[in-house]
């Protein structure tokens, strides 16, 4: 009984000098201190030990054995084997220190080992609480719910508070640092195709330190405009591929070929699925352009030389339509511009080559055809003069061809080329000659009015109620206003005529006649015709005044206006032609007048009479042709 209560009062103490025994053990002391304190802890743990041992026996002793071993009934059995061998005290108390000894042994390794699990559950807690921290400022997180804030309770139970909220945020850590991977891949990606680095793909170094939502979103920001550079390049070549892709198409080159040149990824038939968006390859891009757009210059330009050669050919040697047909796909493009040109093949080397070579055989038939070709020039030629009316002498101009051409002192490309020059200048001075000429053709179908007017007037039936007289009637009145306008028009064309001859210093002649001259004796006989009226106006009168007095009984005097009623004065004609016949004394004053107009201008003397190719006359010559084949005007 006493044993139990030592017993239980050794452990009772034990159990309150351990903790603070243990306490001494975990603070820093001195190493003397240590070593004391250690000493005295075990001690009393082995004390405690013995204690238990014997009260442990003491228990065993008291209660029989109900099938259970323990340390009281080993000991008992011990005692009863040391009984029946017959062990002496000593040799019992030393097995039994043996015993307490590793007992004590025992002890002193659970309490190493506590100790020990202590320290590490400790060091877990601090390391725990560091981890959280470097999570926190990791994450960019000031504060987190999870975390508790007061560090009250046993150290197991601290670890398992802040246990849930280390899980979270190692997860949260996981997630964001698979966001910031992502992200960085994809700029190292990006950088890559820009650079135009190309290989194996190295995982990119992630900042543990610093994985905040600012972090992230600067990434993502800078991924952005990577990005949009990213489609901005690809939009880039796309367009240059696209106009080497025209380009090619129109230069007749293999598209293919010419951007695999460039990068192969361009060539979408080699199944690459990224295109290059490299500096390297927008420069070489550019360049390719800049190279098919000089080439489409420089063939446009010898392309559009050799067809405007060919379509002069065509016109010169008049070829048909189904011939020119062959070469629509080229003649096509005369007129427009480089831009313009987009036909697939327009301007390949061998539509140029056959351009060419269908160039070379016309050349080849026009020198076998010259005379044909220079003969139609000189018709054009004599048109261009005839509707100028201004005459030439054609068979003088066809002979001279003729021998130009079989004498051979002459290529027949300078001939045609110094015919092509007489027909600017006779398109230029038609021209100029277009003004005077329409007031000269309004001159003259004036004069056709008013000679139809004459006519009118003398009908006799002209108010008899006939089918269409109204009409005459009409006529009538349009055609004596037009006569009033006649000195005017005359004025003015004789003005236009003399500033004409002076800015060029040559004569106007219409038809090889001067038209000054033709003016000028219109003028005069107008004159004549209104003196002539007058005296008729005045015989007349004379007449009337002497039909009240009695006529002379032997014989009678003849009427004059019955003499000046068989001449009709008729107005002139651009062909030369009258209305009636040729009145002698218009030849004599043609005559007169023209000489008269000769002296009036003297300048006129020393003009050239005609241009080249023009039939040269005497101005005599002119008055005589007036006034044997020009018209005569006519009195109203």
């Amino acid at each position: 009984m006493l044993v139990k209560l030592l017993t239980y009062c050794v452990l009772d103490w034990y159990s309150k000098v351990a903790p603070m025994l243990g306490f001494f053990l975990s603070v820093d002391l001195d190493y003397e201190r240590c070593q004391f304190f250690y000493a005295l802890y075990c001690g009393f743990l082995g004390l405690a030990v013995c204690f238990e041992l014997r009260l442990m026996a003491a228990v065993d002793a008291e209660k029989p054995l109900s099938g259970q071993i323990t340390c009281g009934s080993l000991l008992q059995q011990l005692q009863q084997i040391w009984d029946e061998v017959g062990e002496s005290d000593s040799d019992r108390d030393k097995m039994l220190l043996q015993l307490e000894q590793e007992c004590l042994n025992v002890y002193k390794r659970k309490v190493d080992h506590a100790v020990k699990s202590r320290a590490f559950l400790l060091q877990t807690l601090a390391d725990a609480r560091v981890e959280l921290t470097n999570l926190l400022s990791a994450l960019g997180e000031k504060s987190y719910v999870g975390v508790p804030e007061k560090t009250s309770g046993s150290i197991k139970e601290q670890l398992a508070a802040i246990a849930p909220a280390l899980e979270k945020l190692w997860n949260q850590k996981d997630e964001r640092m698979k966001e910031f991977s992502d992200v960085q891949s994809q700029i190292q990606k990006i950088c890559a195709e820009i650079a135009g680095v190309s290989g194996p793909e190295e995982s990119p170094a992630v900042d543990e330190s610093d994985l905040s939502l600012k972090k992230l979103d600067e990434f993502h920001a800078q991924l952005q405009d990577l990005q949009k550079e990213k489609s901005e390049r690809l939009h880039k070549v796309l367009e240059f591929v696209n106009t080497v892709h025209d380009l090619c198409a129109v230069l007749g080159l293999d598209f293919f070929h010419t951007v695999t040149e460039v990068h192969p990824s361009l060539n979408d038939s080699a199944g690459v699925q990224s295109k290059s968006i490299s500096n390297d390859t927008l420069a070489r891009l550019s360049e390719t352009v800049l190279s098919l757009k000089e080439d489409k210059k420089q063939r446009f330009k010898e392309g559009n030389y050799i067809t405007t050669q060919l379509v002069d050919l065509w016109n010169l040697m008049d070829t048909p339509e189904e011939e020119r047909s062959l070469f629509d796909h080229v003649t096509c493009n005369i007129s427009a511009s480089v831009v313009e040109v987009i036909i697939s093949g327009a301007l390949a080397l061998q539509v140029i080559e056959q351009t060419e070579v269908e160039v070379d055989r016309l050349d080849q038939l026009k020198a076998s055809r010259m005379k044909e070709i220079a003969f139609k020039k000189q018709a054009e030629l004599e048109e261009i003069f005839a509707h100028a009316h201004v005459e030439i002498d054609t068979e003088a101009a066809q002979a001279k061809i003729l021998e130009l051409i079989d004498s051979g002192n002459i290529e027949p490309a300078d001939l045609l080329a110094d015919m092509d020059n007489q027909i600017v200048k006779a398109k230029e001075e038609a021209l100029s000659r277009k003004e005077i000429l329409d007031k000269v053709e309004k001159w003259m179908s004036t004069c056709e009015e008013e000679s139809w007017l004459e006519d009118y007037n003398r009908d006799e039936n002209k108010y008899n109620a006939s089918r269409g007289a109204h009409l005459n009637l009409k006529r009538a009145e349009k055609a004596r206003i037009l006569v009033n306008k006649i000195p005017a028009i005359v004025d003015t064309l004789m003005a236009k005529t003399h500033t004409w001859e002076q800015d060029r210093g040559i004569t106007f002649a219409y038809d090889g006649v001067p038209l000054l001259a033709m003016l000028d004796e219109y003028v005069m006989l107008r004159h004549d015709r209104e003196v002539e009226k007058k005296r008729l106006r005045d015989q007349k009168k004379f007449q009337e005044q002497s039909s009240k007095e009695p006529e002379p009984v032997l014989g009678s005097t003849p009427s004059i206006t019955r003499q000046l009623s068989t001449k009709k004065v008729v107005g002139p004609r651009a062909n030369g032609s009258t209305n009636g016949t040729t009145s002698r004394r218009l030849s004599l004053n043609a005559h007169q007048n023209g000489s008269r107009s000769i002296n009036r201008d003297r300048k006129r003397d020393s003009m050239p009479a005609a241009p080249v190719n023009h039939v040269a006359m005497s101005k005599e010559d002119a008055v005589s042709h007036i006034s044997t084949v020009e018209p005569v005007p006519s009195t109203p």
